[in-house]
């Protein structure tokens, strides 16, 4: 067999210079077509930059046509002398032509510069007065960055309006003679608040605009039927324990989930109150449940964030690993005492017209539309428009009126027990 042995040396050294397989072959071609694909797809858009000063932190909106990649730094914080900036950096991302500088001047930003830093990244610089710290967190649908700015203001800043002034459209307070479809108009005077501490409450009806929440099998969408019951609720809140109430929406219109919060901080909300119908694969699911701002505790919750946040379980992990943070300020307490009150008693009005109804019980997840309120908020899921049963209730005008009279006594009660 020895004298075989150059041979094979020979053999094995041919086949080791030979080209390398079809299947490797292919694996390389289809990697440098993803990449050619990265670099011809065309640069994100950001379109527009917004901002909120609120009483305990500043919010930047960045709205942008798709998802980013973002990096953030921080300069001068803590040096005497210089002014302290913050800077993201939009990677993949060209500046829109209608984006300009901001003045803000609140105490804890001067303001927000924002330019081509190259020729694929737009640079955020946030010129700072006073801060603590700052969070950034991505939203969808449509995509945008969320900044959000805390420290300590000076106290002329800081100090809350007693009345509400120089607010959006779409907020405005409706006039005397407006009443939601389905109420009958009552002409008895408004009862004396049940205690001073809780003078104004935002109700904000969720989704609206393009954005139309969860569809029932019948085409019923949950934009519509919990914006009736935001109407209904907004009536018996005034009539019932005469307080300011606030709608972040009293049409069909679409509100970013960042700016609702914002709107109940700008204007001094004691309570918030975020309507909402539920939906889950399977069709069976029913019941009410009540929820608060907290971390989520089981798939089920998390799956049932990405839905109400328009957005994925990926960017739902984000928000979680940055929510204690972001919770800084959050009344915890306050808004699991409110949900236990609002959950009880709508449970108990709904069962009075419908004895099957289930008690989904108090849950904590990571809703958007809670992250940044400095006041008790909750997130009120009425029924379920994936259930055949409850979404013919839901598009019933007698089960909206209950669905609202059910949270009325439970704001009603926890305002009592305040006392």
């Amino acid at each position: 067999m020895n004298r075989y042995l150059p041979t094979l040396s020979c053999l094995l050294m041919f086949c080791l210079l030979l080209p390398l397989p079809a299947v490797a072959s292919k694996n390389k071609k289809v990697a440098f077509t993803e990449q050619t694909s990265a670099i011809t797809r065309p640069p994100a858009a950001l379109n527009e930059m917004k901002h909120w000063s609120n009483p305990d932190y500043t919010r930047i909106s960045l709205e942008l046509d798709r998802d980013v990649t973002w990096e953030s730094h921080e300069l001068g914080k803590g040096t005497p002398g210089k002014p302290g900036r913050v800077y993201i950096d939009l990677k993949r991302t060209r500046l829109g032509k209608s984006v300009k500088d901001i003045t803000i001047g609140d105490g804890l930003l001067k303001g927000a510069r924002v330019g081509q830093y190259k020729p694929d990244v737009v640079r955020v610089v946030l010129d700072t007065e006073n801060i603590k710290d700052y969070k950034v967190f991505p939203l969808s649908d449509p995509a945008r960055l969320v900044i959000d700015v805390r420290g300590e203001r000076q106290a002329q800043i800081s100090r809350l309006e007693t009345v509400v002034s120089a607010m959006p459209e779409h907020i405005s307070q409706p006039k005397p003679e407006e009443q939601s479809p389905g109420t009958e108009k009552k002409t008895k005077l408004p009862k004396k608040p049940v205690i001073s501490k809780i003078r104004r409450i935002v109700v904000d009806p969720g989704h609206g605009g393009h954005d139309p929440g969860a569809v029932g099998a019948r085409g019923l969408q949950e934009k519509d039927v919990v914006l009736a019951i935001g109407l209904k609720l907004r009536d018996l809140l005034k009539e019932e324990l005469a307080l300011d109430v606030v709608m972040t929406r009293s049409t069909d219109i679409f509100i970013p989930l960042e700016e609702r919060t914002a709107i109940a901080n700008k204007v001094g909300a004691d309570l918030f109150v975020s309507v909402h119908a539920n939906a889950a694969p399977n069709r069976a699911a029913a019941g009410i449940e009540t929820y608060y701002l907290n971390l989520a505790k089981t798939d089920k919750v998390a799956q049932l964030a990405a839905k109400e946040n328009g957005t994925s379980l990926e960017k739902v992990s984000v928000l979680q690993a940055i929510l204690f943070d972001l919770m800084a300020n959050y009344k915890l307490n306050d808004s699991a005492h409110l949900a236990d009150e609002v959950q009880k008693f709508l449970h108990k009005k709904i069962r009075t017209g419908y004895g099957d109804v289930k008690n989904l019980g108090v849950k904590q997840g990571p809703f958007y539309v809670l992250v940044g309120a400095s006041m008790p908020s909750i997130l009120v899921e009425t029924a379920f428009l994936s259930n055949a049963t409850e979404e013919t209730r839901l598009n019933d005008p007698a089960y909206q009126v209950m669905v609202a009279e059910g949270i009325l006594d439970g704001v009603r009660n926890y305002i009592g027990s305040l006392k």
